[in-house]
């Protein structure tokens, strides 16, 4: 009875090792004496032969890989630090473990090259304002070998582009130059604006001689309305003029 329940206890301890737990956001690839067996086990218990399969748990959930800090030359020659970062998962758990050692790194490493390789063919104002164009292009170079790969680019983002100190105070210059030239634009359209009306103002004022006599008297009572104890009115001529051509029409209607 005693070896039955000693055999037993190693028939259980073996079953029990021989079960492995896939996760839900696992697959698991199952290897036989070195060899693939079927489809990737899905998740839950599975049953594995002792001493015969070993399975390889690969992990299907959407992996963030920061890309490192990558120097260059863009193509108008300014020196910049640009890091990005990659979004991919494993959608073919089989060629993700026998196809390459550790995809993971693998994509790292084709990640800064093809960071290093867009810098040089990118413009500084591509790297700064027409990023959308550059992110489809690297999610582009990366595509090609990671298909291979049994793996998926969800989405490739560059996060921050560092300039070099001359760099800034250069574009900060630019840009207060840029400032500074709408500023006199704005002024100077404002200034010839005023002008024009000033020029049909005065076209009417010569038209009707007595609409200026009119408003020499209406800027009389504004000065007036200030409260000064002295006021020294120029009389212009053709305010003479009119009161003397006025005179005259009094005189032949009586």
């Amino acid at each position: 009875m005693a070896v039955l329940a000693v055999l037993a206890g190693l028939v259980l301890l073996g079953l029990a090792g021989s079960v492995r737990v896939v996760q839900q956001y696992e697959r698991g690839v199952v290897f036989r004496l070195g060899r693939v067996t079927g489809a990737p086990r899905p998740p839950g218990p599975t049953l594995l032969v002792p001493l015969v399969d070993r399975i390889r748990k690969v992990n299907m959930q959407i992996i963030t890989m920061p890309v490192p800090a990558q120097e260059g030359i863009t193509r108008d020659n300014v020196s910049v630090r640009v890091d990005a970062v990659v979004y991919f998962r494993v959608v073919d758990p089989v060629r993700a473990t026998v196809d390459v050692q550790n995809y993971a790194f693998a994509m790292s490493q084709v990640a800064q090259t093809s960071l290093r390789s867009v810098i040089g063919k990118s413009e500084l104002d591509d790297l700064l304002s027409g990023r959308e164009g550059l992110h489809r292009g690297l999610e582009l170079m990366l595509e090609s070998p990671a298909v291979g790969w049994g793996v998926h680019i969800d989405r490739v983002e560059i996060k921050d582009v560092a300039l070099p100190d001359s760099m800034k105070r250069s574009m900060a210059r630019q840009a207060e130059a840029d400032r500074e030239r709408r500023a006199r634009i704005i002024t100077a359209d404002g200034e010839f604006q005023a002008a024009a009306k000033l020029a049909d103002a005065a076209r009417q004022l010569d038209a009707t001689p007595s609409a200026l006599q009119l408003r020499l008297l209406q800027t009389v009572v504004e000065v007036a309305a200030e409260k000064n104890s002295t006021l020294v009115l120029p009389f212009p001529v053709e305010l003479l003029r009119f009161v003397e051509q006025h005179t005259a029409r009094s005189d032949r209607a009586d």
